[in-house]
């Protein structure tokens, strides 16, 4: 008998450990977004880049974050298509001077939108973590809440 017993697990201790696992994981997606974010944020502010001038948003602010990042690169495209005649790279020809102009604006946007998303996805993990860590609790309220196995089943 002890053996049938010991073999049945309690669902409350099942989700107990489900809540565990599920608290693990969202502390560690906390801490995974944050220190993408904060690399992130660091390598951006070493570059000790500012806004410029005649960015609609931000003018004159150091890059170090997804908004300034984006806003600078919304204005290394309006320069480039400013210096190339309002054509993209793909439009110049290839003998064109103007088209390595383009070109460099065209890697140095890339490389700020690549930090705008690397925010994101490290916002979507602290979000994440958050969400598990709400989860796992409400789990752990569960699990304390069932009756303990081999007691009389509530009506």
């Amino acid at each position: 008998m002890a053996s049938g017993s010991a073999a049945k697990k309690s669902p409350a201790g099942l989700i107990r450990l489900l809540a565990l696992l599920v608290v693990a994981a969202g502390v560690i997606m906390l801490i995974a977004g944050a220190a993408t974010w904060f690399t992130v944020a660091n390598q951006l502010a070493d570059e000790k880049i500012t806004v410029s001038a005649d960015a609609d948003n931000f003018a004159g602010d150091k890059i170090d974050g997804p908004l300034t990042a984006y806003a600078e690169a919304q204005v290394i495209e309006k320069h480039a298509l400013a210096a190339s005649g309002g054509k993209t790279y793909a439009e110049l020809a290839k003998e064109d001077p103007k088209r390595e102009v383009v070109m460099t604006g065209s890697f140095l946007r890339s490389s700020l939108f690549t930090s705008v998303v690397s925010f994101g996805v490290a916002a979507m993990a602290m979000g994440l973590g958050v969400l598990f860590l709400i989860i796992g609790y409400a789990l752990f309220a569960v699990g304390r809440s069932l009756p303990p196995v081999g007691s009389p089943a509530i009506d």
